[in-house]
């Protein structure tokens, strides 16, 4: 573990420190910081970045949403309560290279279910995935499509976790079930959402299969390139190694940035 992670991280950090280019051996006899502020000056690096917050928050915040829904349906007492749960957990079994081989057929602009539904109902068809305005879009919802499920399991588990004689007693006050649940269940399940949201917002940031499967490209049509792709283009494609470095370093610091509030957290409630 040391070597093979830790030893890999604490190399690829040193190689960001050189102007190294994939050809002979790096020189680590003049280390700086030269490419953070190339990756800083840099206007792709910046939107990519502006891509992964909007990536992160909207999808993790629609993830939970949906997930917290379908998890009080179920909780409810739905009739095919196990059929359902078991459709909506079907996408996790998925990897993201069949995901996105799924909705790259959905979003066909000729032949694409998505552009059936929404031209049946009188709109024109979307090129979902090579229009800027619409590509971030489609490759949140999929994501969505996948992940929700998980975030289903996670506030199902929490509910089931909750005593039964607070439903009882809010009924016998003659509280509604939508004011039960907004009112008493929902604000209890602050464990389950933080857990499902932090583990959400680092599937996120590790998209970059996902659009590489869905896109075919290392470079993702305009407005959906992530720093995941970037890093990788700037690597393999153009052999900036050093740079390429650079930008897997604040990606690490920035799942970093994710994780440890949320270990913090878990070591102060006594969990860690």
């Amino acid at each position: 573990m040391g070597i093979a992670v830790y030893g890999g991280i604490g190399y690829n950090i040193l190689i960001s420190l050189t102007d190294y280019e994939g050809i002979g051996e790096p020189n680590f006899s003049n280390l700086d910081l030269e490419m953070y502020r190339t990756a800083l000056a840099d206007g792709a690096f910046r939107e990519a970045v502006i891509h992964n917050f909007v990536l992160i928050v909207a999808f993790t915040t629609m993830s939970l949403a949906l997930g917290l829904f379908l998890a009080i349906l179920l909780d409810h007492g739905i009739r095919y309560k196990d059929k359902i749960q078991t459709i909506y957990l079907l996408p996790m079994a998925l990897s993201f290279v069949v995901t996105a081989q799924l909705w790259l057929w959905m979003y066909n602009p000729s032949r694409g279910v998505v552009n059936v539904i929404i031209t049946t109902f009188g709109f024109d068809s979307i090129d979902w995935l090579g229009n800027p305005r619409f590509a971030l879009a489609a490759v949140i919802l999929a994501l969505v499509w996948q992940f929700s499920g998980y975030a289903m399991v996670v506030y199902l588990a929490g509910l089931q976790s909750l005593p039964d004689d607070q439903f009882e007693a809010a009924k016998v006050d003659g509280a509604s079930p939508f004011r039960t649940y907004l009112k008493i269940i929902v604000p209890q399940l602050k464990e389950s959402s933080v857990a499902a949201a932090v583990v959400l917002m680092l599937f996120a940031l590790k998209a970059f299969d996902f659009l590489y499967a869905l896109l075919g490209s290392y470079r993702p049509p305009t407005g959906t390139d992530i720093m995941a792709t970037l890093m990788v283009r700037e690597a393999l494609q153009f052999g900036r190694w050093a740079y390429g470095a650079a930008i897997a370093t604040m990606l690490l610091l920035l799942a970093l940035g994710i994780i440890a509030p949320y270990l913090a957290y878990q070591h102060r409630q006594g969990s860690l």
